[in-house]
């Protein structure tokens, strides 16, 4: 059996990620440039910032990717880009980016959901881990109780109606003055 080799890209907020992965299962690179520094003088993220930075590195961060996973544009079968939800110049540029790759190297372009992407992580952790399971999302702007019912089908159980958690937690940080260094551990 052919392995699969997906290109995936990922600009939903702040951090420009594109990561290689072979069978949906092994990670072979994973870059991410983080824009926490440049955002912590705001208090938070500013969307126009965080599109600019976008568009300035990720072809860079692109071809790190691939040159860690030690393969050729041509290698890949396909590229995943995340549609969405997230702040709106800032997917712009990563979907721009994935349709101009995908146009110019003729591989299929397969948009992802950030959530299920959020979901589908846990199968990079979880060798073995197959649906159906309940998953809880946590992430800085989603909360959410997740009836994983098959690879590709999903049901809501439960969510917050205003502020996610992740949200709320920085929101709480900020006004008890804690800095934001635990984002930064590891980067």
């Amino acid at each position: 059996m052919k392995d699969i080799i997906i290109l995936g890209i990922e600009t939903s907020c702040d951090e420009t990620s594109v990561a290689v992965v072979k069978n949906g299962r092994e990670v072979l690179s994973n870059i991410i440039n983080s824009q926490i520094k440049i955002h912590e003088e705001f208090g938070g993220v500013v969307p126009e910032i965080a599109s600019r930075c976008h568009v300035e590195i990720i072809n860079q961060i692109m071809k790190k990717a691939l040159s860690e996973a030690n393969i050729k544009i041509g290698d890949i079968d396909a590229i995943a880009v995340t549609e969405g939800p997230g702040l709106v110049g800032a997917l712009l540029v990563g979907i721009s980016y994935a349709k101009g790759l995908s146009f110019s190297s003729g591989k299929e372009l397969i948009p992802v959901n950030h959530l299920e992407g959020h979901i589908a992580g846990n199968y990079l952790t979880h060798k073995d881990l197959k649906p159906p399971f309940l998953c809880l999302i946590i992430s800085g702007g989603h909360t959410h109780l997740v009836n994983v019912k098959d690879y590709n089908e999903f049901e809501v159980l439960g969510r917050t109606r205003d502020d996610a958690v992740g949200e709320a937690f920085d929101k709480v940080a900020r006004v008890v003055g804690l800095r934001l260094s635990w984002r930064t551990k590891g980067k």
